[in-house]
């Protein structure tokens, strides 16, 4: 499995090399008003977009993961307190033959 994941992603770095290696022509970026860059390659502002898009896109599901993350503490923090509630004898650092110890057969 790890040669098949390494030989996806040399096939996947020889493919982005090909389309990088092809698409240098200059174009010009203008930006709002007068601010313009002359003579940029394709492939610059292509990875640039992409790049930029990517880390957008990440920003917005911080807030989600975060809120996902304080949920499942929560959620941690209820379900021990349920079973000291239930238990309260038991040290949940002790294993269940300490408690209960096994019958011979």
């Amino acid at each position: 499995m790890r040669y098949f994941v390494w030989a996806l992603r040399l096939i996947v770095f020889v493919a982005v090399l090909m389309f990088a290696l092809k698409n240098t022509a200059p174009v010009a970026v203008a930006f709002y008003g007068d601010l313009s860059m002359q003579n940029v390659p394709l492939i610059v502002v292509m990875l640039s977009t992409f790049v930029l898009g990517t880390i957008f896109g990440l920003l917005l599901t911080v807030p989600a993961s975060l809120r996902r993350r304080r949920e499942a503490a929560r959620l941690r923090k209820e379900l021990d307190r349920i079973h000291h509630a239930v238990n309260p004898d038991i040290d949940p650092r002790l294993s269940p033959e300490t408690v209960v110890p096994l019958s011979p057969l």
